[in-house]
């Protein structure tokens, strides 16, 4: 079982990912995981047509031992309309052990916003954390800096209290 974490691991953080929006399966799996989204929580397809623009990640997945991370390809859509691609990478420190895999979605409150995190100058840390996709839960969620963050878990087993912080990297199509 740790060979298989730390397996899961190394291809999680040293793997280049060439997953782009373009890519017709990373598309459709964000549809499939936008209608997700919003079967766990009806109030969360307000903030997908409300919203400046919002990054979809259908499939992150996550690993450690100790030292942990995760990664996942997505799309990125302004206004409704696909914009680009991006890919998102985390870095955790502290007990944890196990492997998870889950859907993200990171909606941009404005144009601003957007465009930092076109700019690749968004990352997240402690401070900013992810709100778990549950019946209900979009109702009393608010931006913070501009963004808004759902999670969703999809499978596996990971127990953790760590430190961690995400980047991202965005490709316009």
């Amino acid at each position: 079982m740790k060979r298989s974490i730390i397996a899961l691991l190394g291809a999680i953080l040293f793997s280049p990912f060439v997953l782009s929006a373009q890519s017709s399966r990373i598309v459709q799996d964000s549809k499939t995981a936008k209608a997700e989204f919003i079967k766990a929580d009806a109030n969360m397809a307000k903030l997908f047509t409300s919203s400046y623009g919002y990054a979809i990640f259908p499939n992150v997945g996550k690993g450690g031992v100790v030292v942990g991370g995760a990664a996942g390809a997505g799309a990125v859509y302004e206004q409704g309309k696909l914009v680009g691609g991006a890919e998102l990478k985390q870095v955790s420190v502290g007990a944890q052990i196990g492997g998870q895999a889950y859907r993200e979605v990171v909606f941009f409150e404005n144009k601003a916003a957007l465009d930092r995190f076109k700019a690749n100058k968004v990352e997240f840390s402690a401070q900013l954390g992810a709100i778990a996709a549950t019946e209900g839960a979009s109702a009393n969620a608010q931006y913070t800096d501009g963004l808004m963050v759902f999670t969703q878990t999809k499978g596996g087993l990971m127990a953790e209290a760590t430190v961690a912080g995400q980047k991202f990297s965005y490709k316009a199509r």
